[in-house]
């Protein structure tokens, strides 16, 4: 039983959120990887670069629906078990950022990862959207709110009635953020990192 309502939610989230929009998307539109273009990164950020606003805000919708569904998923197989919920989400996640269709060559998971926090913890979600508009408005650097968003979710559960799994696989989820930021950090540290 346990194989029903713990490993095959947890499989399934992995495979959706492997499912890469933005890939697809290039292919169809311009018959091309995205991966080899703009900032090689199969996301929604990237297909802004290389596709245009409305590609990119397609590509944006379909990665946090595909967050959605993972722990939809997960809610419909185990009904009671919310650390599973929480961790089909994160598989998710890791599944868009490390694709098994597309060689583990994904993108760095943040509109999957709001996803999965709108669905379940809504108000800390909010709090750090906001707050990551706001900085991404005044630098004009996505990277910066991404990272913005991923690190508030967290301080926003710790100061609401969330389970405390929630809280500790959250920082799974800023931990996921700030290793796929990692050559943002740095370009950001040293004035390089790209504006929109």
């Amino acid at each position: 039983m346990w194989g029903i309502t713990i490993v095959l939610p947890l499989l399934l989230s992995y495979l959706i959120g492997s499912v890469s929009f933005s890939y697809f998307i290039a292919k169809r539109m311009q018959n091309i990887d995205i991966r080899e273009h703009g900032s090689g990164n199969a996301g929604a950020t990237n297909t802004l670069r290389v596709l245009g606003k409305g590609p990119a805000a397609f590509v944006f919708v379909l990665d946090a629906l595909k967050g959605m569904s993972a722990v939809g998923v997960a809610m419909l197989l185990n009904t009671e078990n919310q650390t599973i919920w929480m961790l089909a989400g994160v598989l998710a996640v890791v599944g868009h950022n490390w694709p098994v269709y597309l060689g583990f060559r994904g993108g760095k998971g943040i509109a999957t990862t709001i996803g999965v926090t709108v669905l379940l913890s809504f108000t800390a979600a909010i709090i750090a959207g906001v707050l990551a508009i706001l900085f991404i408005v005044i630098s004009r650097y996505v990277s910066l709110g991404s990272l913005v968003y991923t690190a508030g979710v967290p301080i926003g559960i710790a100061f609401d009635s969330y389970p405390n799994t929630y809280l500790y696989l959250s920082l799974v989820l800023t931990a996921l953020a700030v290793y796929r930021h990692r050559e943002n950090l740095k370009n950001l540290f040293q004035g390089k990192e790209r504006k929109i």
